[in-house]
């Protein structure tokens, strides 16, 4: 049993002394005063500051390319996008866009396979995806790997179809059909779909899901793969940009060499896809495995191009998609119907998704709350948004695009926006009017857009708690398959084999440099707190982040969930703001506060615009400093808590992972808590303001908080606003609790813990075990290296298993975790249900034979070790990474230039020191597998494992009981 008394017992004991700036701790804080609002830099100043400088020139054949040259790591981005995606597809074949984009990574005619040259030079993302307007891919490459990237690129362009087998389209095929099912199998899953059939009629080409129909996808056929790349992947359908180290004179002549001699072909045809609108309100009830009744209201509205389209964003953010928005002061805040809602708009290049979302608050009778939904949404039409409101959402808005200018490539990287901007608009510097646009909007010109778009009727949608009555197998295709009947399979339908263009040979990839990570300060405030800096100056930003011992691990010395309500419920209100305040102020700051809870540290995270640092830093202190824990803020904040249990108890995903954790440690550890620190029903339905203020003056305390930095500043520059926001901050009396981490572990008892999902169509397998060592111990990297070949990499054994040559998965991983205490092993795979048993034995073979049947070979091994080197530039290439990294280094007792020494670790392990580790570390022994699955389907699979099978019911903990 957990302690859960505790927390009362220590509230008279330290209740004299638990400080919160000297208030008595027995009564509730008064009414917060008004606090002067923050003075942030003008708008015109913030968008003056976004630029991303670039040169364009368009090869013979109409291949258009985007240069971008940014200097600050020796890194590229290459950002391929294609003029095609699911809105071209014709009847019977919804999905193939999507399928298409899988084969593009399964080799071409010269590249056997497209991810083991790019992630053995040191490309880190290497990926793609599809939707409606379009298809991308993208890799970040060391500056010495970009004649590569580009030889790749422009083989799947221009020589791909003599690649593709039956073979591959099958296996690929299997893995998009696991991708459409993990998304079914999720609470809500099948609304998508719903959404699509309920705003447009039959054949419109945003009516069906970019994943497709499961009869489309088994209809695909060889032809059907060359009729769609000749048809769509012509360079004259293409943008490609190129953004990091590099420049148009280099770039040029590198793109004529690779990409010159492929011919021009078809432009990809336009279709006609604008919005609709309903002759009626339409209205659509669907039951699922779901905690909580989720409301929608959903518009089509205008395209990219469209005058409106940036006015609706605004109005949308002020609607639903500030912190400070209509909707939650409304319905979350003043009248408790809802424990979250939202609204945004998905915006498409010739249509768009308006969208409003509402989560019932239990208890609360449904008609009640949809007509105060209703209401909102009505009076902002009616009155539009203050000018207060449009500034605040407009701050957000250039914000997000400042913070996005520190990645060169990856999927919202500068790249992408340039890319982005040619294909929609004709102009790569889009992004730029569009935000002087946003900074000019009024009121008048939002409220005018609103009326316009959602006056019209309106597609009603409800998700109720109950059985789920629809399948997704059945959803997401054309739309008219009840009287018109999906074509019949002919994926098997043999197609001529095509001739192989000319030999082409890799080009050599040169040498890296060191990696440039960079030197940590450290200084120390006048009240002890130390402080650590790491200066950036690439991007006008600053992230701040106090990371307190504590962390959930933290509950056992108070009760489950503690710790993640009282960080939650600092941006609830303090002495002089209530939680509107708190928003608002960061809004016009186009700052984001933010609150986490991991297994080892709590944590406030500030991300702050420069010019805005110094308010930015004065409200953090305040959320920090000076938390009323008002009875209305608790509880608001303790029933959206319950509402995150019960929706992730809901979760296969989830679920299996909450139900781990308790197995692996026990009760008596500090890490046997579900793995999310949200706690049970029972623990967190007992948390009281008083409890708060208990855990907070045991753990939210200046003697117990280290400050890391990591942007646009410098420490003479830093050190003062620190002292001025926090340095005054006095510890309270008691002394410091401190945490078990060496508490006994149960001894493992390897098991099968199935958990009953009835109608599930995956199962999802969640595997672990505890190791013998702590983070904290050094040396390690062997097993981290062993661990990547195992299951850490998408070119991993046990991926390359069970999703590429299987394609029962897709996608499989193992971890070995590294928190400061005991770490530990974890192995996790959704898989289709009715491979649930073979799954399990596949990865426990691939487990056993590594390295008793197969030790790491020399691709593997170059992979992980010269393949890791290179791509250190890419990893810590933002502010985030950095920080990331050297809160990592405090928490495991590791320098400050921990990374910066990787490349010379990683050199000293040889193929023997990945083999013995694998070898005493990373076998199936002493595994407990949980499997949350249709027990139906799944139980009779898992007879002949060899392991006895503990069938068990979830319960609102997320831990189990035995049936």
């Amino acid at each position: 049993m957990r302690r859960t008394l505790a927390a009362s017992l220590l509230a008279i004991a330290l209740s004299a002394c638990a400080a919160n700036n000297g208030a008595p701790l027995a009564s509730a804080p008064p009414a917060p005063q008004a606090s002067p609002a923050p003075q942030p830099a003008p708008l015109s100043e913030l968008v003056s500051r976004v630029d991303i400088p670039y040169e364009k020139f368009v090869l013979a054949n109409g291949l258009t390319v985007l240069v971008h040259t940014d200097r600050k790591s020796p890194i590229v981005g290459v950002t391929t996008y294609y003029r095609v995606g699911s809105k071209h597809e014709p009847k019977g074949r919804t999905g193939f866009a999507h399928l298409f984009e899988h084969l593009m990574f399964g080799g071409s005619e010269n590249v056997p396979n497209f991810d083991v040259p790019l992630e053995g030079a040191g490309s880190t993302p290497t990926n793609g995806s599809t939707w409606y307007d379009r298809t991308n891919y993208v890799e970040t490459v060391p500056t010495g790997a970009v004649n590569l990237a580009l030889f790749m690129e422009s083989d799947r362009m221009g020589h791909l179809l003599g690649a593709v087998t039956q073979d591959k389209l099958d296996k690929q095929r299997g893995v998009v059909k696991n991708e459409k099912r993990q998304g079914d199998n999720e609470p809500y899953g099948l609304v998508e779909y719903a959404i699509g059939d309920g705003l447009f009629p039959v054949g419109h080409p945003y009516r069906h899901a970019t994943i497709g129909s499961m009869a489309d996808l088994d209809a695909a056929s060889l032809s059907d793969v060359r009729s769609w790349f000749t048809g769509n992947y012509a360079p004259n359908n293409v943008v490609l940009a190129l953004s990091g180290d590099i420049d148009a004179a280099t770039a040029r002549p590198l793109v004529e060499k690779w990409f010159g001699d492929i011919p021009r072909g078809p432009a990809v045809a336009k279709v006609e896809a604008g919005p609709v609108t309903l002759p009626a309100p339409v209205k659509r009830e669907m039951t699922d495995q779901v905690p909580l009744t989720r409301i929608y209201r959903v518009w089509s509205g205008p395209g990219m191009a469209d005058p409106d389209s940036l006015s609706l964003d605004l109005g949308m953010k002020v609607l639903g998609g500030l912190a400070s928005s209509r909707l939650d002061n409304e319905l979350v805040r003043a009248k408790a119907l809802a424990v979250s809602v939202s609204a945004n708009v998905l915006q498409f290049e010739q249509t768009s998704f308006l969208q409003v979302q509402m989560d019932v608050k239990p208890g609360v009778e449904r008609a009640a709350a949809e007509a105060a939904l209703d209401a909102e949404i009505a009076r902002l039409m009616q009155q539009g948004p203050s000018q207060d409101e449009l500034r605040r959402a407009a701050t957000t808005a250039v914000s997000g695009q400042i913070f996005a200018l520190e990645q060169v490539g990856g999927f919202s990287g500068k790249g992408a926006q340039l890319a982005e901007g040619e294909l929609y608009a004709g102009d790569p510097a889009q992004f730029k009017k569009d935000l002087n646009r946003i900074a000019a909007l009024t009121s008048a010109e939002v409220q005018s857009a609103m009326q316009r778009w959602m006056s019209r009727p309106v597609f009603a949608l409800a998700v109720t708690p109950g059985e789920r009555t629809e399948k997704g197998e059945n959803m997401g295709g054309w739309g008219d398959e009840a009287t018109s009947p999906p074509p019949k399979p002919d994926a098997r339908k043999p197609a001529p084999k095509l001739k192989a263009g000319p030999k082409r040979e890799f080009p050599p990839v040169d040498a890296v440099g060191n990696l440039d990570f960079p030197k940590a300060e450290r200084a120390v405030l006048s009240n002890g707190i130390p402080v650590v800096l790491a200066r950036r100056s690439g991007t006008p930003t600053v992230l701040v982040n106090l990371s307190f011992d504590a962390g959930y691990a933290a509950d056992a010395l108070d009760s489950p969930g503690t710790q993640r309500l009282l960080f939650d419920v600092l941006e609830e209100g303090t002495e002089t703001r209530d939680a509107t305040q708190i928003a608002e102020d960061q809004e016009r700051l186009g700052a984001q506060i933010s609150t986490g809870t991991g297994i080892d540290s709590s944590t406030v995270m500030l991300a702050a615009l420069a010019p805005n640092l110094a308010p930015s830093l004065d409200l953090l202190a305040d959320i920090v400093r000076r938390p009323a824990f008002r009875e209305t803020d608790v509880k608001r904040a303790r029933d959206q808590q319950l509402a995150a249990i019960a929706q992730a108890n809901a979760s296969p995903s989830a679920l299996a992972s909450r139900t781990l954790s308790p197995i692996l440690f026990g009760p008596a550890h500090p890490y046997g808590e579900p793995a999310d620190g949200l706690g049970d029903v029972k623990s967190v339905s007992a948390l009281t303001p008083a409890a708060l203020r208990v855990a907070q003056a045991k753990w939210l305390r200046p003697d117990n908080v280290t400050i890391t930095v990591v942007g646009d500043v410098t420490m003479e520059q830093l050190k003062p606003l620190l002292e001025a926001s926090l340095g005054t901050w006095a510890a309270p009396l008691s002394p410091r609790a401190v945490k078990s981490l060496d508490a006994a572990v149960p001894a493992p008892q390897p098991r099968i813990v199935l958990i009953d999902r009835p109608g599930s169509p995956q199962s999802v397998i969640v595997a672990g075990r505890v190791l013998p060592f702590t983070g904290r111990q050094q040396g390690m990297e062997a097993l981290d290296l062993a661990n990547e070949v195992l299951g850490n990499n998408f070119l991993s054994r046990l991926n390359l298993d069970l999703r590429e040559d299987k394609g029962w998965s897709y996608g499989v991983r193992s971890a070995v975790r590294s928190p400061k205490g005991p770490r530990s092993l974890v192995v996790s795979a959704p898989v289709q249900s009715d491979k649930t048993g073979a799954a399990i034995a596949a990865i426990r073979a691939q487990m056993a034979g590594f390295p008793n049947k197969r030790g790491v070979d020399a691709t593997e091994f170059a992979r992980a070790t010269d393949g890791n080197i290179r791509g250190l530039p890419n990893r810590y290439e933002t502010n985030g990474q950095v920080l990331g990294a050297l809160v990592s280094n405090q928490l495991l007792g590791r320098p400050d230039d921990y990374q910066a020494t990787l490349p010379t670790r990683y050199r000293a392990i040889d193929r023997k020191a990945i083999d013995d580790a694998a070898r005493a570390h990373l076998q199936p022994d002493g595994l407990v597998i949980v499997v949350v699955g249709d027990r139906k389907s799944v139980e009779p699979q898992l007879k002949g494992l060899g392991l006895p099978v503990e069938l068990l019911s979830p319960v609102d903990s997320g831990q189990t009981t035995g049936e």
